[in-house]
């Protein structure tokens, strides 16, 4: 089985701050740090580190080699990673001394994907592979209808929000991922109840408190625990978890299961520094679990 993303890939741009810079206010880095990033790319990793089979979907500035190379490094699949005459999207991180951020994106070329190079990856998957879709490239409601047509099953992760991007999605989707500020937003924007959005599954990750998932087809709900953890830097954390969750039901766990795995590996991720390249492997949450 094969998970399909189409992902964004960012070049991230640390900057470790006593707090979160205030409107007006100049303050002084104590670390500065590049790597890279992307709601995307850090799913791609997170799926591809916890032992599932990742083809990640997406675009790149031509004279970024070192980004596809970056990716690859990561045990991730870029035969659709495409370079186009733009600039490869970027992050600018502020991260302060409780692990909080505060983050600024230049979309780039994420959001100038091409429909024949999504439809030409999504004809190579079969109905039991999964597409994983976020908010952060162009052309996610076509991407969802063709892979749905095939029978994919197909995650989307509601972020960056915007209720208008929300909605074309909707019909489209298999599993609605959503923290618990967004499932706010859109529940209030949409005025119903969680219960009442029109996908078959929603996903509610909680933090530090966990997750929650329910099936709005047959009212059934699941909730998981979160440990307890010493968080220096929350950036991915969500990814992280949809990652995990999306290769846990890959790999043919089962909803419980994904998600409490899913949940160790947020958590383990919450104690590292960083985006892609600080996302745990699979052996490395398996000791997590074990200690």
């Amino acid at each position: 089985m094969t998970i399909f993303n189409l992902g964004s890939v960012n070049i991230d741009r640390f900057y470790a701050l006593p707090h979160l810079p205030q409107p007006g206010e100049t303050l002084s880095a104590s670390n500065y740090s590049v790597g890279l990033g992307g709601k995307g790319m850090n799913q791609s990793v997170a799926a591809a580190r916890a032992g599932a089979k990742v083809h990640h979907i997406g675009a790149i500035g031509q004279s970024d080699n070192w980004v596809r190379e970056r990716i690859e490094s990561y045990g991730v699949d870029c035969t659709y990673l495409h370079g186009l005459d733009y600039n490869t999207g970027h992050a600018i991180i502020y991260v302060d001394a409780h692990g909080e951020n505060t983050i600024v994106l230049d979309a780039g070329a994420n959001t100038q994907q091409d429909t024949h190079c999504i439809s030409k990856a999504i004809e190579t998957a079969k109905s039991h592979d999964t597409m994983l879709l976020q908010n952060e490239t162009n052309l996610q409601p076509q991407a969802a209808e063709l892979a749905l047509a095939k029978g994919v099953r197909v995650i989307y992760s509601a972020a960056p929000f915007s209720v208008e991007a929300v909605r074309p999605l909707l019909p489209h989707v298999s599993i609605l991922v959503m923290n618990a500020v967004e499932a706010e937003q859109l529940c209030s924007e949409m005025g119903v109840t969680l219960d009442k959005i029109p996908v078959p599954q929603v996903l509610v990750t909680l933090g530090a408190k966990g997750a929650m998932w329910r099936s709005n087809e047959t009212g059934e709900v699941i909730e998981v625990t979160a440990p307890k953890v010493a968080a220096v830097d929350t950036t991915a954390a969500g990814d992280t978890f949809a990652g995990y969750f999306a290769a846990g039901l890959d790999l043919g766990l089962s909803t419980r299961k994904a998600m409490d795995w899913a949940t160790q590996a947020a958590a383990l991720k919450v104690t590292r520094h960083g985006t892609a390249d600080a996302i745990p492997k699979a052996v490395d949450v398996a000791a997590f679990q074990a200690s």
